[in-house]
């Protein structure tokens, strides 16, 4: 600050205008809420159903960073400010984030107390409530294949007599508690080879026969317009995965109405809501913003 004497009229004047500008808690900065995702097409599609949903019902202003990064870039990102909202999957938050393992049995509302508690002590973070649907995994196959599947088990001893290939995204290969090391030990498979795949191209890889397994998201539309073959983890390998919306506590302080505001979407997305979603945007080519406008409207949440 340049050290010059002003006027008392002046610097009351000044101090006026900042006290109007700071941000009083009442959510009136002009800084908008800046709404980020992974680099995936569910989670192109979340950040603007949050942000329409926003922007529809309260008077804070939205920025999005579309396709930031995965939970490593993602999470620190958050704790530092960089950005100040996205939908995370609780099992995600439990294992590769606090790096807490899996309880037997553990019940959805369970996990969510766990990571909710975990993310508020460490990073500052609160879990919001549930969207209302889960996306986990399921190994899919195509239907031509000579083994007939149903559980994880089932696709381990298939493996040890066909010569498979397995394709998953760089990340999942990576992600520590429920990643593919992990999933591995659990189910013994002998896969000939491994691949790593864009996530918005596996699909497309496993249809076309350039892999034979992948790690599919349940609420992928792709699933059932490829007529692909799931799955059941008949051990329990993975945790629940409920998406919910994660915001800095500072921001929720900044913003006053901000819970409250997206607390409304809670329960009010289910699977198969997701699964078109996802649909229209992977196959038809529609852009992500406008298939959360009509989800939106069509769920009576905005008005057109």
């Amino acid at each position: 600050m340049k050290k010059r004497l002003v006027g008392l009229a002046l610097v009351a004047s000044i101090a006026l205008v900042g006290c109007n500008n700071s941000d009083s808690g009442n959510g009136d900065s002009a800084e908008p809420i800046i709404v980020s995702g992974k680099p995936w097409t569910e989670q192109f599609i979340l950040p603007q159903i949050i942000g329409q949903y926003i922007e529809a019902n309260t008077d804070y202003t939205v920025e999005y960073e579309e396709g930031l990064g995965e939970v490593a870039i993602l999470t620190p990102a958050l704790e530092k400010g960089d950005i100040d909202v996205y939908v995370e999957y609780t099992g995600t938050g439990l294992q590769s984030v606090l790096g807490e393992e899996l309880e037997q049995g553990e019940s959805s509302e369970k996990v969510l107390e766990r990571v909710r508690k975990g993310y508020e002590e460490k990073y500052g973070v609160t879990w919001l409530e549930p969207l209302g649907f889960e996306n986990t995994y399921t190994l899919a196959y195509t239907k031509d294949k000579p083994y007939n599947a149903k559980t994880y088990s089932d696709l381990v001893e298939a493996s040890k007599n066909e010569e498979m290939v397995f394709g998953a995204p760089h990340a999942f290969y990576e992600r520590p508690g429920d990643g593919y090391d992990a999933m591995v030990e659990v189910y013994p498979f002998e896969f000939a080879e491994t691949e790593s795949l864009d996530p918005n191209v596996m699909y497309e890889a496993v249809k076309q026969g350039d892999v034979d397994v992948i790690p599919a998201f349940t609420t992928d539309g792709r699933i059932e317009r490829f007529d692909l073959a799931i799955t059941e983890d008949d051990l329990g390998f993975f945790p629940k995965y409920d998406a919910a919306p994660i915001v800095r506590q500072e921001t929720l302080e900044q913003y006053p109405e901000l819970e409250e505001a997206l607390n409304g979407l809670a329960g009010k997305i289910s699977v198969e809501d997701m699964q078109k979603m996802n649909a229209r945007v992977d196959i038809d080519g529609e852009k992500a913003e406008d298939v959360a406008r009509d989800f939106l409207i069509e769920a009576g949440l905005i008005k057109e």
